[in-house]
């Protein structure tokens, strides 16, 4: 869902002038895509990610049948709302058309007062599901992903890189002696660092495949897809050095007078039929080995797992 409240809405309509209704009732309070073809709905809804999308049926090459069909069966847009426009009094083809999964139907002549309270009911629930996604992988104290979003992205990246043999690299971190300090400065001081290191996480593992997330307690994980082993050092080193600079006290610590943290690194080329856990257990090993060398550092499996 777009910021300020704006949806986003696609406009799937062979003809013109249904379009420039449709665009006049919604573009004052939400941004309107449009295509006038299924090819290009399709190449729309997948990088556009729309809200809602107004769809009409008869179209010529691809109709709305075959569009909604293809929308409901990909992961990025099956739960889009899909509200189908028609002329035509077919009460088999409305029938066919919430058998593929759309939600709604809206008859031509379009009546404005209708298809806008329509709609802005779609919006509404679809704000309510996405809440309630975001709140299933989310970590309520930090706001970064949880460990159930982290082992589904990285199935999800290990199937996907698996089919190009790619590179998927995966850093685990711990906050050194973190239960001192709770027992120290207490648990209130201890979740204000526990979110003052999640930014550093949130803002140095920054690129929209990447994932950082809380994976449990004062331990976090981050994936890192297409990323060499290397490469993925370098950013965990990155990480380490900005939550020293954070310059957060610690009088429990036996390395330092401020909070430092140890990390892990590993890096899988996937192959299919392949376990992704392999990578993170190769990556908690090389925590293990941060912490037993005196903490507050970076250990990296020394090659890429095959």
């Amino acid at each position: 869902m777009n910021s300020d409240h704006r949806a986003r809405i696609l406009v799937v309509d062979d003809e013109p002038a249904n379009i420039e209704l449709l665009a006049g009732i919604f573009e004052d309070e939400h941004e309107v895509l449009f295509a006038t073809n299924g090819k290009r709905a399709l190449d729309l809804a997948a990088s556009a990610r729309p809200d809602v999308i107004l769809l009409d049926v008869m179209m010529p090459g691809t109709d709305g049948f075959q569009v909604c069909e293809w929308l409901k069966s990909e992961r990025a847009t099956a739960n889009v709302p899909v509200i189908f426009i028609t002329g035509v009094g077919d009460t088999e083809g409305e029938a066919r058309g919430l058998e593929l999964g759309a939600v709604d139907y809206v008859n031509k002549p379009i009546n404005p007062p209708v298809v806008r309270l329509r709609v802005q009911h779609q919006i509404e629930l679809k704000r309510a599901r996405d809440q309630l996604t975001r709140m299933a992988v989310t970590d309520g104290l930090t706001g970064l992903a949880n460990r159930r979003q982290f082992e589904e992205t990285l199935e999800r990246e290990n199937a996907r890189l698996a089919r190009t043999q790619g590179e998927l690299s995966v850093i685990l971190m711990d906050i050194d002696y973190f239960k001192p300090f709770n027992d120290t400065l207490g648990h209130v001081r201890g979740d204000d660092c526990l979110r003052e290191v999640s930014r550093v996480l949130d803002e140095t593992i920054s690129r929209p495949a990447d994932l950082a997330a809380r994976y449990g307690g004062e331990e976090f994980g981050c994936i890192l897809p297409e990323t060499a082993l290397e490469d993925a050092a370098a950013v965990a080193e990155r990480v380490r050095e900005a939550i020293v600079e954070l310059g957060v006290p610690h009088p429990a610590s036996e390395v330092a007078d401020h909070v430092t943290a140890s990390l892990g690194v590993a890096t899988l080329h996937c192959q299919p039929r392949q376990s992704a856990l392999r990578v993170v257990a190769r990556a908690d090993e090389q925590l293990y080995r941060a912490k037993a060398e005196g903490r507050n550092r970076v250990c990296a499996a020394g090659s890429a797992e095959r």
